[in-house]
Protein backbone atom coordinates (compact mmCIF):
# COMPACT_ATOMS: atom_id res chain seq x y z
CA UNK A 1 0.00 0.00 0.00
CA UNK A 2 1.16 3.26 -0.61
CA UNK A 3 2.69 5.98 1.66
CA UNK A 4 -0.70 8.20 1.40
CA UNK A 5 -3.14 5.27 1.60
CA UNK A 6 -1.50 4.54 4.90
CA UNK A 7 -2.12 8.21 6.31
CA UNK A 8 -5.45 8.46 5.03
CA UNK A 9 -6.92 5.17 6.45
CA UNK A 10 -4.62 6.70 10.20
CA UNK A 11 -6.86 10.15 9.81
CA UNK A 12 -10.51 8.02 9.21
CA UNK A 13 -9.79 5.84 12.17
CA UNK A 14 -9.53 8.93 14.03
CA UNK A 15 -12.79 10.10 12.64
CA UNK A 16 -11.62 12.64 10.82
CA UNK A 17 -12.46 12.89 7.16
CA UNK A 18 -10.41 13.63 3.83
CA UNK A 19 -12.07 15.44 1.49
CA UNK A 20 -11.44 13.30 -1.84
CA UNK A 21 -11.47 16.48 -3.51
CA UNK A 22 -9.29 19.43 -1.66
CA UNK A 23 -9.69 23.23 -3.03
CA UNK A 24 -6.65 23.91 -4.72
CA UNK A 25 -4.42 27.02 -5.81
CA UNK A 26 -1.78 27.37 -8.15
CA UNK A 27 1.00 28.95 -7.05
CA UNK A 28 4.10 28.73 -9.47
CA UNK A 29 3.87 27.30 -12.61
CA UNK A 30 7.39 26.50 -14.38
CA UNK A 31 7.67 26.71 -18.23
CA UNK A 32 11.02 26.48 -20.62
CA UNK A 33 11.28 28.53 -23.53
CA UNK A 34 14.06 27.97 -26.25
CA UNK A 35 14.72 31.18 -28.53
CA UNK A 36 17.03 29.57 -30.98
CA UNK A 37 20.07 31.76 -30.93
CA UNK A 38 23.19 32.37 -28.62
CA UNK A 39 23.11 35.14 -26.02
CA UNK A 40 25.93 37.74 -24.29
CA UNK A 41 25.07 37.09 -20.71
CA UNK A 42 27.84 39.43 -19.65
CA UNK A 43 26.09 41.60 -21.88
CA UNK A 44 22.72 41.46 -20.93
CA UNK A 45 23.62 41.95 -17.11
CA UNK A 46 25.44 44.84 -17.53
CA UNK A 47 22.93 46.85 -19.61
CA UNK A 48 19.91 45.65 -16.79
CA UNK A 49 19.91 46.02 -13.34
CA UNK A 50 17.20 43.37 -12.62
CA UNK A 51 19.70 40.47 -14.27
CA UNK A 52 22.35 38.92 -12.34
CA UNK A 53 25.55 36.85 -13.64
CA UNK A 54 27.99 34.72 -11.78
CA UNK A 55 28.97 32.25 -13.90
CA UNK A 56 31.84 30.67 -11.30
CA UNK A 57 28.34 30.17 -9.40
CA UNK A 58 25.79 28.89 -12.20
CA UNK A 59 25.63 28.88 -15.42
CA UNK A 60 23.04 31.05 -16.26
CA UNK A 61 22.11 34.94 -15.86
CA UNK A 62 18.51 35.45 -13.79
CA UNK A 63 16.33 37.75 -14.36
CA UNK A 64 13.92 39.18 -12.06
CA UNK A 65 10.46 40.50 -13.66
CA UNK A 66 8.39 42.60 -11.34
CA UNK A 67 4.93 42.38 -13.33
CA UNK A 68 4.03 39.31 -13.85
CA UNK A 69 6.13 38.61 -10.89
CA UNK A 70 8.41 35.84 -12.08
CA UNK A 71 12.31 34.67 -12.80
CA UNK A 72 13.77 33.52 -15.50
CA UNK A 73 17.34 31.80 -15.96
CA UNK A 74 18.94 32.41 -19.31
CA UNK A 75 21.68 30.71 -20.49
CA UNK A 76 24.05 30.94 -23.59
CA UNK A 77 22.52 28.58 -25.30
CA UNK A 78 19.42 30.58 -25.94
CA UNK A 79 17.04 28.60 -23.61
CA UNK A 80 15.28 30.06 -20.98
CA UNK A 81 13.24 28.82 -17.54
CA UNK A 82 10.91 30.74 -16.58
CA UNK A 83 9.40 30.50 -12.75
CA UNK A 84 7.28 31.87 -10.45
CA UNK A 85 4.41 32.63 -12.59
CA UNK A 86 0.86 31.76 -11.90
CA UNK A 87 -0.55 31.59 -15.46
CA UNK A 88 -0.22 31.15 -18.66
CA UNK A 89 -0.41 34.56 -19.89
CA UNK A 90 2.02 35.54 -17.30
CA UNK A 91 4.56 33.50 -18.34
CA UNK A 92 4.00 34.77 -22.27
CA UNK A 93 4.59 38.89 -20.52
CA UNK A 94 7.82 37.88 -18.63
CA UNK A 95 9.08 35.70 -22.02
CA UNK A 96 8.34 39.10 -23.87
CA UNK A 97 9.75 41.59 -21.61
CA UNK A 98 13.49 39.38 -21.37
CA UNK A 99 12.94 39.29 -25.29
CA UNK A 100 12.86 42.67 -25.35
CA UNK A 101 15.73 42.87 -23.28
CA UNK A 102 18.12 40.66 -25.22
CA UNK A 103 17.30 40.92 -28.57
CA UNK A 104 20.52 43.68 -28.48
CA UNK A 105 22.61 40.83 -26.84
CA UNK A 106 22.30 37.81 -29.61
CA UNK A 107 25.42 36.38 -30.59
CA UNK A 108 24.46 34.44 -33.04
CA UNK A 109 21.45 32.73 -34.68
CA UNK A 110 21.73 28.42 -33.68
CA UNK A 111 22.80 25.81 -35.69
Amino acid sequence: MAKTGKVVKTVAKRGTKVSPHPKFKIENIVASADLGVELDLYGIAKASPDVDYEPEQFPGAICKIHEPKTALLLFKNGKIICTGAKTEADIRRAIDQVIKIVKHYIIAPRE
